[in-house]
Parts: structure tokens; sequence; C-alpha cells
């Protein structure tokens, strides 16, 4: 959900909350383009092996679909904690973990639980906008916290912001969407620190894309922390966006309070039986994660050489421009768009998003931008 650039809205006759008018659904275009490099999914179809495994788990799952699906998700987040504990050399068990449809429904499901109407939280923008939604279509109050001209936070200035604003809850994104920059451990402990000083409060660190960090995750900080949560999503490294599978790491006391708002039955048997083969296949799916890193750092080397400027990037994606002008970036948009390249035109300005994809779709893009930075001069 974005803010309208129309007066009027098809629900101004409905009696809809206030905070809700004038905005427009969250969403990029889908276009039928020949490269499609603008919602950072993975370009890599799941492996035969691991379509073959869906099939055989889903089949199982079918024969008991007269049933509710296991309500506390056992099986699926004992797997989801041992791949975390494997990939980050940081134990946690079941009970650290909780699982939902999406990262999205993770965020949902923790505002409900500590955040609402009357509480207030805050996030460092530009930055993933569904935690600005989400947080109004909860009831709560949004606080755009500062970043820095080159994208960063600078912890002086974000700390003095949470003790004057005292959020109930913190949002920190690393690596950050849309720009790709990660967070230092530093920089999440101070900003921790100064949200438990001005009153208790939930500090989530969304980590959707860091299987493509230069970084380590920062889940080892949960240790000792019970107000941090680490939320994480198969979307990216695992290629399943279309399976919407989001989990979350923390104390076992904030597993246990989403739990007073999620829905009955929230993941069916044929989502948590899928998320299960899935992760039989981690290594393969992590593989394709490897080449997707080469090509992403292959697009900055290239971007640069042309003659943009690119934002260091920990994630699936480049962040570049810059683009003059009010409109610069939405122009530079649609003339590569013109040459069959669909990239992301989210409202930083000056700048467009590109995700990376194959080789093949990767040359494509650098022959548009190479095009129209000639075009430009």
């Amino acid at each position: 959900m974005t803010d309208s650039r129309s007066t009027t809205s098809p629900w101004d006759d409905l009696p809809i909350r206030d905070e809700l008018r004038g905005k427009s659904p969250y969403g990029a275009p889908q276009l039928d383009v020949p490269v499609r490099l603008n919602t950072n999914e993975n370009p890599y179809p799941l492996p035969e092996a691991l379509v073959e495994r869906i099939a055989e788990r889903v089949r199982d799952a079918a024969r008991e679909l007269n049933r509710y699906p296991d309500r506390d998700a056992v099986e699926l987040r004992t797997e989801l904690a041992r791949y975390l504990t494997r990939t980050t050399g940081h134990e946690v068990v079941r009970e650290n973990v909780w699982a939902a449809n999406g990262s999205n429904e993770v965020i949902q499901q923790l505002l409900q639980a500590f955040a609402g109407p009357g509480r207030i939280a805050m996030g460092f923008e530009p930055s993933y906008s569904m935690h600005g939604l989400i947080s109004r279509g909860t009831g709560t109050g949004w606080i755009s916290g500062p970043r820095g001209d080159d994208f960063t936070i600078d912890i002086a200035t974000a700390t003095a912001a949470v003790a004057e604003h005292r959020p109930d809850v913190v949002f920190i994104t690393s690596p950050n969407n849309p720009t790709g920059t990660a967070v230092d451990a530093g920089t999440v402990l101070a900003l921790y620190e100064a949200a438990q000083a001005a009153k208790p409060s939930l500090v989530v660190v969304d980590e959707a894309y860091v299987e493509f960090s230069h970084r380590p995750s920062l889940l080892p900080l949960i240790e000792g922390r019970p107000n941090l949560v680490i939320s994480r999503t198969m979307s990216k490294a695992f290629g399943a966006a279309g399976l919407r599978l989001g989990y979350l790491a923390a104390h076992p006391a904030v597993v246990d309070a989403v739990q007073l708002v999620r829905l009955p039955y929230h993941l069916s048997a044929v989502t948590q039986a899928t998320a299960l083969a899935a992760l039989e296949h981690t290594d393969t799916l992590l593989g394709y994660v490897e080449q997707l890193k080469t090509e992403r750092d292959r697009l900055v080397t290239e971007l640069r050489a042309i003659g943009y400027e690119v934002t260091d990037s920990d994630a699936n994606f480049v962040q570049f421009g810059r683009f003059d002008g009010e409109d610069g970036a939405h122009k530079a948009w649609q003339r590569i768009l013109d040459r069959g390249v669909l990239v992301r035109d989210n409202g930083v300005p000056g700048r467009l998003r590109v995700t990376a994809g194959t080789p093949e779709e990767n040359d494509a893009f650098l022959d548009a931008v190479r095009a129209l930075k000639k075009e430009q001069h």
C-alpha cells in the first residue's frame, strides 16, 4: 500500500478507517516482458528432484486434508531451527522458532501482539514499505526514522530518534530493501539498548535477504536479549516466493506471545509439507544463492563501469542511479522497459532497483542501461 496520486478512491463512500484513506494497495507492476527483474524473486526454477519430493509430501498430506493441519507446525519449526543452527553456527531449537504465511504475516503477528492502537512502531526509511503499511493496518502509529545520504543508519542520530519517540517496536532491515545495504552488529546492539532504555520495546531485524549477504547473520544476537527478533523468509534464498512461508527466531516467550494472535490452523498442511520438502534440499538451493551472489556482484561492477552510481549491495538486488529531475528515475525506468527489461521504480529519488537474474537476463539488462547511458549523453 502506497500513497495514491489520485484524490479519490473507490472506497471514498465507505466507512473505511481514516489512516487508510488516500492509499493504494502494495504491489509492483506485473508486465508481460522478456526480462522481469523487479520483484527480487529467485530466477532459478526449483530442481526437478525437489519438485518430485514436494509432490510426494503433498500427496501424503492430501490423504488427511479432511483434518486440520498441525496447529503448531512442530516438524516444520524443528527443521527450520536445524537450518538456522547449521547456517549461522548459533544453536536454536523449535521453541525459538515460529512460522507463518510469509514474513509479512510474521510481521503482522508481531505488531498485533506487541503494538496496535495507542502504540508506535519505527523503521529507518527508505526501507521495506510493508513495515509501515502493516503497522498502519494494525492501528499502530508509524515513525519514519532517519538514514544518511549513503542509506546507512547513523548510530547517534538513530538512537536519538528512538529516545525521542519511545517506539514499542523498532524495525531494522538487514540487508535493507530497497537499498541493499547491510547493518552491522554494533548498530543493532546500540539501537536495542536505546529501545530498552526508553521502555521495554521489541526490536525486529528483518533478514529476508541475509543468505545473499557478504556478512554473517545477526541471529546470534538474540542470545540474552529477550526483546530481539530475527525475521526470515523462504521466498528469496529458497526460490519459493510462491510458497509464502516466513519464520522468526527469538526468545521462546516471543513465540508464545504471537500464538495469542495467530489465526487457528493458520499454516495449511500443504504449505507445511512443501516447506519441509524444500528444507531437505537446502544445499542445492543455497548453491543457486552462490550463483546469484556472483551475478549481483557483477551487476555492481558493470553498472559502475558504465558510469552509474551504485549502492553497495548485500542482497539479491542492486540500487543504481542517479537520474536527475523530478521524474528522472521513472523516465529511465520506462526507457529500460522499452527494451524489454522490467526493473523497479519504488520511489527512492533518482534511483532504480534491479534484481539479480540469470546471466542471460543480466546481460539483457546491462545492454539496456548501456544504451540508456548513451542516450543521456
